[in-house]
């Protein structure tokens, strides 16, 4: 069984579906609100869990009814919440969803996130030092997200560097990590004035980057190659990203080939937007081995 460490954020989720997004000064009418907790660390531990993996979150939430309500979501899903202190200070982090069109738009407010610092870390430090692998995103604050790199490097522990949301990454974030996924638009800013396919050889099964419906590519030492996503009727992509991430590090930490990773991944990603919510659709192990 895999054993993940999963640093990041913790949010609940305020979702509104419309049939179309409003422009700068609209009003429009929406279809329905539902809150759903979420937050991409969040997402990621979860469906790493529903994905057979032992799971030990790292991660802070506020004083409140909403990080009551995500600290017993992560207890049911099976989560280890051993490092997911309240803060007193601050409100539990949201995320604010419109579903329109077949896409989504999101404004993140980090809130309780932005007290996952570096010292908060280092008081589960045995955390990293134990994990097959460490899985990381950017909803927390940079300072430790590199500290984080540091102390993978320090410990061997392999690091799933997942750069969402898009921020330029240090060099030595992205020399300390064993993996890196951004999308496209992560890419351009990770990899400044360089071209996919250049960034790519120079990160051999390293840099996977996620082209949305097309697939993951990323550059073997060999070749280029592109490994398709799989088709289905999308109800909602939110959690689509988290849930790739996820599956990736867990097939990755029991010993699954690249390619054979990113596949499970993919489809794992792709059974995850048939449903509602970012954590609603996230498949079980069986449902994925059923599927490929």
């Amino acid at each position: 069984m895999a054993n993940i460490c999963v640093i990041g954020s913790s949010s609940m989720d305020l979702v509104v579906t419309s049939s179309r997004r409003p422009g700068a000064g609209e009003t429009v009418l929406g279809e329905s609100f539902k809150t759903v907790p979420g937050g991409k660390g969040a997402n990621q531990a979860v469906a790493a869990a529903r994905l057979g993996a032992e799971v030990v979150m790292i991660g802070r939430v506020g004083d409140d009814t909403f990080g009551t309500d995500i600290l017993e979501n992560f207890k049911a899903n099976r989560v280890n919440t051993s490092n997911v202190k309240p803060v007193t200070h601050s409100e539990s982090g949201t995320a604010h969803i419109i579903l329109a069109e077949g896409d989504n738009s999101i404004v993140v407010v980090e809130a309780a996130n932005r007290e996952v610092t570096p010292a908060y870390v280092d008081e589960a430090a045995e955390a990293i030092r134990n994990a097959d692998i460490v899985l990381i995103q950017q909803e927390i604050p940079e300072e430790t997200v590199i500290h984080v790199s540091q102390l993978c490097a320090k410990y061997k522990t392999p690091l799933l560097l997942n750069p969402a949301p898009a921020r330029a990454v240090p060099q030595e974030v992205i020399d300390n990590a064993s993996y890196i996924t951004p999308n496209e638009h992560e890419a351009e800013i990770l990899f400044k004035g360089m071209k996919p396919a250049e960034a790519l050889r120079q990160h051999p099964n390293k840099l996977f980057i996620t082209e949305g419906s097309k697939g993951v590519r990323y550059y073997d030492g060999n070749e280029e190659v592109l490994v398709p996503t799989y088709k289905v009727e999308a109800v909602d992509t939110t959690g689509a990203g988290d849930t790739f991430n996820a599956a990736f590090a867990v097939a990755l930490a029991e010993g699954k080939s690249i390619q054979d990773s990113v596949r499970f991944a993919n489809r794992a990603a792709s059974l995850s937007v048939t449903k509602f919510g970012a954590q609603g659709g996230m498949p079980t192990r069986d449902e994925v081995e059923e599927s490929l």
